[in-house]
């Protein structure tokens, strides 16, 4: 399954045909654009012209069965064919409208006379309004599975970047593991030469006392600069986080936390550290972490 990323553009167009070689009708047509950004929720918004008002509960569930997660702007468009110009009215539907004119003026002498676009509005072929809410309809699910397509080549390139930034970390931890132990190595060298030292100072009588003192200072300083917990979790987050990009879907907010635990692991590996070596290296997971998350912020 792919993923998908929540930036994306689509656009559609359509031309009712129900009535275009008829020669009381306009050929109107639409032109449909989805624009898409990244939201924690979904958030759609719908600029629809008012003879298509009608329409926006079925294109709120066209549209929200493609995108799952981000803010989506929906905007439709009408547009007529310039060579054909506006319907011609059917001489029946005028003889009506005058009749209706002239009974509305009877009895409201004050009522002004209809204005030529009011009988254009009125005087629409039947099966009009049905034509153009028909191909508004196709147009929009055309442009659904357009940003859709369009989310998840998104997706694929972040995907991309994802799984290197991956491999860095992973690199950063096989570095960072080697480091502690020869650490403790060269730090128990130094506690057996204060003993020693001690040794000397305090006479054969008092062997113990600086002995103890020195093996319980290493101890302690050997539990605090361990991060083999911290690099073992850093290393099963990171398996999760390749195992739900090559499962694809909505990963989008299990990666979000992914990241934040990657956070975690990285910042007490920096504040375990003990060497300049490898506080480099925890900086360098800190920035690698923060670049997943500014991607992670893309997905749906």
């Amino acid at each position: 399954m792919a993923v998908y990323s929540m930036t994306g553009f689509a656009s559609a167009k359509a031309t009712p045909t129900a009535h275009a070689q008829d020669s009381t009708s306009s050929r109107a047509g639409v032109t449909v654009e989805l624009r898409s950004v990244n939201g924690r929720f979904f958030d759609l918004s719908l600029r629809l012209p008012d003879e298509l008002r009608g329409l926006e509960p079925v294109l709120r569930e066209t549209v929200a069965s493609a995108v799952r997660r981000g803010k989506i702007e929906l905007r439709v468009v009408t547009h007529r064919d310039v060579e054909s110009g506006p319907p011609t009215p059917a001489p029946e539907q005028l003889s009506r409208l005058a009749r209706l004119e002239a009974t509305v003026q009877t009895w409201l002498p004050g009522a002004r006379a209809l204005s030529v676009a009011e009988v254009l509005q009125w005087a629409r072929p039947a099966g009009a309004d049905e034509d153009l809410q028909a191909s508004t309809l196709q147009a929009v699910r055309d442009c659904a599975d357009a940003l859709r397509a369009a989310r998840a080549r998104e997706g694929g390139r972040l995907v991309a970047v994802l799984l290197d930034r991956v491999r860095q970390l992973r690199a950063l931890a096989a570095k960072a593991a080697p480091l502690v132990p020869a650490l403790v190595q060269r730090q128990q060298q130094r506690f057996l030469e204060r003993f020693n030292e001690a040794l000397v100072v305090a006479g054969a009588s008092d062997i113990e006392s600086p002995r103890e003192r020195a093996l319980s200072e290493a101890a302690a300083f050997a539990l605090r600069i361990d991060v083999a917990e911290e690099l073992a979790r850093l290393n099963a987050h990171l398996d999760e986080i390749e195992r739900l990009l090559d499962a694809g879907g909505e990963v989008g907010k299990r990666l979000d936390f992914l990241i934040q635990e990657l956070h975690r692991e990285a910042n007490t590996l920096g504040s375990k550290s003990a060497t300049l070596e490898l506080t480099s290296i925890a900086v360098d997971m800190k920035v690698l972490v923060e670049q997943l998350r500014e991607q992670v912020q893309n997905l749906e």
